[in-house]
This record gives structure tokens, C-alpha cells and sequence, in this order.
């Protein structure tokens, strides 16, 4: 039955390839060298290849989609949208990926966005950054589960560098956090409580390991837990150590929508970052508006989606557009260069 559903959301907001142009939405001002049509000439058909390939991904495991978009929150929040979470580590030391934050990043979101960077080739040539399918990625990611069609601007480059372990940790909240810890991280990147309580939302898919909310759970309740969500999550973790997995909405959690929010106004929210929003009295007003109605959440959502995907990029000559985007092309280079000298010897 689920899979029909799937099936069927998918099918319906996807009648064309070619993403429909968006109502008029409030947006955040754009950053200078990016732009709505700045592959207009060089690959004009990109959006409807990221699109179609999602789609079709999707219908085999919507889960990919909750997978895409936490890539693009954990890249951008961590010296900005640069694609610098896709490297794999180097003599220079371990890749952003192998900091604690990043270690449940599905390796199929990984290997999606690897994929549509070879199909993205094909058609266009290399003249697309990886860090713009990681955004076009999050944002189909979005739209094909069920929510909001928006625009996002493009021309963002791939960093050459990527973060260190404890920068990650410096810049990616935990799940145990309180809201107050959290915004002064955010505060650091220019995001406020209104983008922090938005950008939240996108809790509304995906899942959860029971590592990252065993604190509410063990040794007793949270007592800002609903009592029967509580007996819900010890049945899934009986204990402690429990490596099992639960929805981060369980009221749809396949679906973009609202019901995030209503789980914080009935005390099941999962992480304390989560519950934290409704309990805390500056923003609890903004946790029930969402609730109650879910046009606000989408054009709320949009606005923060966008300011966030804009921090710290890369435009004009700085960076590069990876061949791979899992290596900095300097990376290839000197592999390809070892081979060479490797054949060299086998010759003489």
C-alpha cells in the first residue's frame, strides 16, 4: 500500500520532466554570480535530467530523498554550499565524511549525486558543479515527496578543500542540543530562529537511529515526551545500545508536509533539537503556526531553503566544477600522472 502511495505521489507531481515555473515566492536577496538562468545556454535541459533521474530513484526508495537533502543541510552548514561533503579524504587527512555528523549520510545519496553528475556530462558537457546538483538534488528531493515547487539560483563552484573534524563538529548541531546552543552556532553562518524553526521542517522526512534520541528515552522518559510516543520508541530501542531505526515524522514520514509540527505541539517530537522548538517561549508561537497551516510552513521553508543554500559559495573563478565529485580534479591528476610513470617502468 505504501508503495502505491509512492507511486502515485510521485506520478502526480511529476506530469512533466521540466520543472514548472514557481508562483511568485518571497525569496532572500541573491548573491552576486549566481543566477535563475545561469545554465540557460550551457545546459538548458539540466533541471528536467536531475528531475527525471529523482523520480525514478524515488519510486525505488523514497527514503533517498530525506538522504539528498540532509547532504545538502550538512554541506552548507560546514564552510558553506562548496560540495566539500562529497570528498573523500586524502594524505591531507579525513573527508568531512568521516567526521561523527556526517557518518549516517546514506552512501546512496553519495552514489545518486555521482550518477547525475555523469549524466549531467553526457548531456552538457562538464560546465555543471557538483555543489549545484547537491542543491538541485535537495530541492526535487523536496518537491517530488510532496512539497513546495520553488526556484533556486545556480552557479555555485566546488570547493578544493574540505573541512576538518573538528570544524565539522563546530558547525553541525547535534540532535541533543537545546535550542539556544543551537542558534548561537547558526548565528555564526547568519541564520536566525525564524530560518532554524523553517529549516527544521525538513525533519518531516527521513529516519532516525536510535543513538540520536536514546538520551530522551534512557534511563527514563523525557519528561517533555508524550507518554504513549515514549512506550512507541522503547518498544523500537529496548535498550541503550539498539542499533534500529525510526521515522523522524511518524505521522507521515514519507511525505513533505506539515505533520512535523504537529508532532512538537503533541510532545512527540524526537530529537531534543526537535521538542526543544515548541518548549522554548520565543518560538513556540512560529511551531504552532506551522501547524496549523502548512501554505505558511512551504513559503517559510522556501525562503530559509534558499538563504541557506547561498552561504559561503563559491562563484566566478574561485573553486572548480569537479569532474568527480567525490575528488578534487588536482586529486585525479596526480593518480592518473602515477599511473603513467607506473607504465613507464613496466615498458622499460
Amino acid at each position: 500500500m505504501a508503495s502505491t502511495f509512492v507511486f502515485f505521489l510521485l506520478s502526480t507531481l511529476s506530469l512533466a520532466f521540466s520543472p514548472p515555473e514557481a508562483e511568485a515566492q518571497s525569496l532572500p536577496p541573491i548573491v552576486n554570480g549566481l543566477s535563475f538562468t545561469f545554465y540557460k545556454s550551457t545546459c538548458p535541459k539540466l533541471e528536467s535530467i536531475v528531475r527525471k533521474f529523482l523520480k525514478e530513484q524515488f519510486e525505488k526508495d523514497i527514503g533517498l530523498a530525506a538522504g539528498l537533502l540532509r547532504v545538502h543541510f550538512h554541506d552548507c552548514f560546514v564552510q558553506g554550499c562548496d560540495g566539500s561533503v562529497l570528498l573523500d579524504g586524502s594524505a591531507s587527512g579525513p573527508s568531512e565524511k568521516d567526521a561523527p555528523p556526517n557518518l549516517t549520510l546514506r552512501p546512496e545519496a553519495f552514489k545518486a549525486i555521482n550518477e547525475l553528475r555523469v549524466l549531467i556530462d553526457n548531456a552538457c558537457g562538464r560546465v555543471v558543479s557538483c555543489a549545484d546538483v547537491v542543491a538541485l538534488a535537495a530541492r526535487d528531493s523536496v518537491f517530488l515527496s510532496g512539497g513546495p515547487q520553488y526556484r533556486i539560483p545556480l552557479g555555485r563552484r566546488d570547493g578544493r578543500r574540505f573541512a576538518t573534524r573538528n570544524a565539522t563538529l563546530a558547525s553541525l548541531p547535534a540532535p541533543t542540543f537545546n535550542i539556544s546552543t543551537i542558534l548561537s552556532i547558526l548565528s555564526r553562518i547568519n541564520l536566525d530562529a525564524a530560518d532554524l524553526v523553517a529549516l527544521s521542517g525538513g525533519h518531516t522526512i527521513g529516519r532516525s537511529h536510535c543513538s540520536s534520541f536514546s538520551n530522551r528515552i534512557f534511563p527514563s522518559r523525557d519528561p517533555t515526551m508524550n507518554r504513549a510516543f515514549f512506550d512507541h520508541l522503547r518498544f523500537t530501542c529496548p535498550t541503550a545500545s539498539s542499533t534500529n531505526t525510526t521515522p523522524l515524522d511518524f505521522r507521515s514520514p514519507n511525505a513533505f508536509d506539515n505533520k512535523y509540527y504537529v508532532d512538537l505541539v503533541n510532545r512527540e517530537g524526537l530529537f531534543t533539537s526537535d521538542e526543544d522548538l515548541f518548549m522554548n517561549s520565543k518560538i513556540k508561537s512560529i511551531v504552532q503556526s506551522f501547524a496549523v497551516n502548512q501554505t505558511l510552513f512551504f513559503e517559510k521553508f522556501v525562503f530559509s531553503m534558499v538563504k541557506m543554500g547561498q552561504l559561503g559559495v563559491l562563484t566566478g573563478g574561485k573553486g572548480e566544477i569537479r569532474a568527480n565529485c567525490s575528488a578534487r580534479n588536482d586529486d585525479k591528476i596526480a593518480i592518473w600522472r602515477a599511473m603513467e610513470k607506473e607504465g613507464d617502468k613496466a615498458v622499460y
